[in-house]
């Protein structure tokens, strides 16, 4: 039994340290709940801020993870706007960044995630932009208006879900679109080149152009804008705003500090944490963008950025906190919008790891569910303007069994009838 005396504090405003919280109280703690947040902005969902609120569809209020007025009425703490410097795991407590000490009895890191930078000339201009929070969506939003009304130029560096859904955002107001992307196809990492050639089709039959295997090497400006970004191929394009969209580095920084154990960046970098979420500190634990378990269905330490693992793993993370036995071990899942385009996507095959895809439904018609497949084993599962499949989907990936690739391919036979 938790002591109502104990004090758990979460680092990290986001969704898996408000989930977290919520789930404490739920699960009946009656000790403190301190929730520590970078930002100003009550803890919110951060999908809508490259889709539905960027296109100017979702307001604001409406993707907070709870009412302000709710974690008073559950007696959580929060500290809003500020930082925490250093974790002093000896004395068990953390110092915030005015120098106030705060003593824990358990510790959840949920920092989640900051954009990558580009490391290039010109990157201090006023037209270069990141996507992470509420404030760059604000100021992108107004942006991609601006750009749409005066037939203005954006360049994204970057072809992976955030520059795509934002290319689509930006497409929607009008504005005229470049999208530098040094692989192959869009999404080559994640998707493979039969994929990524379909999201290429996508984009291209709305205007969207691509300068595939390049990167930006320099933004010229004048006067403090944005006039063009050059690559490393000789090219130029025309830009009056740039959107670094190069991906996210997990935010380990406290964690290093501390002593905690990290995961190499060539192994997808985080947090080692256990399937309890436990980091080498078993008073600390570790959940959403930085938490790196070590996935027992795919047999490596696997780090996921997206929606669902900061909405299950805080929760998680929540309950091992309270001693209870968890084992966190779930399907990765993510969704995205792009035009008239939805999709799911659950499971994990990277490039190198699937030797077949294979598609169900009609490609043409963008209706169909794409499978990744070893050895005739569903790795990973993609369903596109197909809707309430991820259950059967991510049955077959659980199940590790070999498929009959002929009746995978099949719409007439019922997917929950492959699943052994």
């Amino acid at each position: 039994m938790v002591d109502a005396d104990q004090t758990f504090v979460i680092i990290g405003g986001g969704l898996a340290g408000a989930k977290a919280a919520e789930t404490l109280r739920t699960e009946g703690f009656t000790g403190r709940v301190i929730l520590i947040g970078d930002e100003r902005d009550h803890p919110y969902e951060r999908p809508p801020l490259s889709k539905g609120y960027l296109l100017g569809k979702a307001e604001r209020d409406s993707f907070g993870v709870h009412e302000p007025a709710w974690y008073a009425q559950h007696d959580i703490e929060l500290h809003l706007g500020v930082t925490v410097d250093l974790i002093d795991r000896t004395a068990r407590t953390v110092r915030l960044g005015d120098g106030t000490a705060i003593a824990y009895d358990k510790l959840l890191l949920a920092t989640g995630a900051e954009p990558r930078r580009l490391d290039i000339p010109g990157t201090q201009l006023a037209g270069v932009h990141h996507l992470r929070r509420i404030a760059h969506s604000d100021r992108l939003r107004q942006v991609l208006r601006n750009l749409g009304q005066e037939n203005g130029h954006l360049v994204i560096a970057g072809a992976g879900w955030i520059g795509l859904e934002v290319a689509a955002a930006a497409r929607s107001y009008g504005a005229e679109v470049t999208v530098v992307h040094r692989g192959p196809t869009p999404l080559h990492s994640v998707l493979g080149p039969e994929l990524g050639q379909f999201f290429a089709d996508l984009h291209r039959e709305h205007g969207v152009r691509f300068h595939f295997g390049a990167q930006l090497t320099e933004i010229v400006g004048q006067d403090g804008m944005v006039l063009a970004a050059r690559t490393d191929d000789g090219e130029e394009h025309p830009a009056h705003d740039v959107l670094a969209a190069i991906g996210a580095a997990p935010r380990t920084s406290l964690a290093e500090a501390a002593g905690l154990e990290l995961v190499d960046r060539s192994e997808g970098g985080g947090i080692a944490v256990d399937l309890g979420l436990r980091t080498s500190d078993p008073d600390i634990h570790a959940a959403g963008d930085i938490a790196a378990p070590h996935h027992p269905l795919f047999g490596t330490r696997l780090r996921v950025e997206h929606w669902a693992n900061a909405l299950n793993g805080g929760p998680a993370a929540a309950r091992a906190m309270l001693g209870q036995d968890v084992t966190y071990d779930r399907v990765p899942y993510f969704f995205s919008d792009q035009y008239d385009v939805g999709l799911e996507y659950s499971g994990w095959a990277p490039a190198g790891s699937y030797d077949e895809v294979v598609i169900r439904g009609d490609l043409g018609k963008r209706e169909f569910i794409a499978f990744w497949l070893s050895e005739g084993r569903v790795l990973a599962g993609m369903n596109v303007n197909v809707w309430d499949v991820t259950e059967p989907v991510q049955a077959l990936i659980r199940s590790r069994a070999r498929v009959d690739r002929d009746a995978l391919a099949d719409p007439s036979v019922p997917l929950g009838s492959l699943v052994p």
